[in-house]
């Protein structure tokens, strides 16, 4: 039937189906964002891949030179005793980490539910600006503080005439007082984010259930940890989540502040890895350490997807 049919019989003309505009649109706009994420992730993680498997070292730097050596590098990591020490000691100083900045996070978050306005935006601005502070400047300072010598932190000690004289007390000549300055650091960084978060859930809990516990004659403290805790666990599981992943991966801290000293017992598996490929210039061990470390980072992150996949969070 030709067109000149249709329209004689009062029949529309068969329209071509219209072209999809804008189906380009999404991937024009993520370009930018994935030419980065290759650049910076994707190529470095599958150079460091790629090393774990060669001899790379200083010669390689030099003169271009490497052997592949198969599983060789993996090998020499996972008998290495110190590849376990290192790894102990972060599961432990991670811990100890998570459980110090959360509970204090905690306690921070709950106090700022007591204070007015005014003090209270100050207090949310202090944190704010404690937290935004770079992690390096953040360290430099900290170490200063606790200086030998004119460290302000052991001239406050020392005048409390309970320690004795800590003038000249070197905190990281000894291991715990080592992982004590650096644990003050890193929590005392980590309690801003955690704060303002487990406030902003706390301002969400129905206070007429504290109201109905408190005219049952519930305390204070028992209506925070049996009826707010509860309500507000979900924020609480994920910052938990959030600060294993972050605690694990510390590095900056501890290497501006002991280096993993004193003889290494405040090295982490971050400062083993670290020392393997840029102090003792063995790359390929360096890589197959930063390899395994990378699963084990993949293992927690997807713990903490799979949660919020599990209580309906958005991604």
């Amino acid at each position: 039937m030709t067109s000149s049919t249709q329209l004689a019989h009062g029949e529309a003309p068969a329209s071509r189906p219209a072209k999809k505009r804008g189906n380009r649109a999404p991937a024009f706009l993520l370009t930018p964002a994935g030419i980065v994420i290759i650049a910076l992730v994707v190529i470095p993680l599958g150079f460091m891949i790629f090393t774990s498997f060669t001899d790379f070292s200083q010669r390689t730097l030099f003169t271009g030179e490497f052997d592949f050596v198969g599983l060789k590098q993996y090998q020499s990591v996972l008998t290495d005793p110190a590849f376990y020490a290192a790894l102990l000691r972060t599961f432990g100083f991670t811990a100890a980490l998570v459980a110090g900045s959360v509970l204090a996070g905690m306690g921070v978050a709950q106090l700022m539910t007591k204070l007015g306005g005014v003090m209270r935006y100050l207090v949310i601005f202090v944190l704010i600006f404690a937290w935004a502070m770079p992690n390096v400047a953040s360290s430099v300072v900290w170490k200063w503080l606790f200086q030998p010598g004119y460290g302000v932190i052991n001239w406050l000690l020392t005048q409390l005439h309970v320690f004795g004289d800590m003038t000249n007390t070197s905190w990281i000549d000894n291991t715990w007082l080592a992982f004590l300055e650096i644990w003050l650091l890193v929590v005392w960084q980590a309690v801003p984010y955690i704060a303002i978060t487990l406030y902003a859930a706390t301002t969400q809990v129905d206070q007429s259930c504290i109201e109905a516990a408190q005219l049952d004659g519930c305390s204070k403290l028992r209506c925070y940890w049996q009826i707010v805790v509860p309500l507000i666990s979900p924020s609480i599981m994920v910052i938990t989540m959030l600060s294993i992943i972050w605690d694990f991966n510390v590095f900056n801290q501890i290497w501006l502040i002991s280096q993993g000293g004193p003889q290494d017992t405040t090295a982490t598996i971050g400062i083993f890895t670290y020392k393997k490929a840029f102090v003792s210039f063995e790359i390929g061990t360096g890589s197959a350490a930063s390899v395994l470390v990378t699963i084990v980072l993949l293992a927690l992150t997807s713990v903490y997807i799979r949660y919020l996949l599990k209580s309906g969070e958005d991604l």
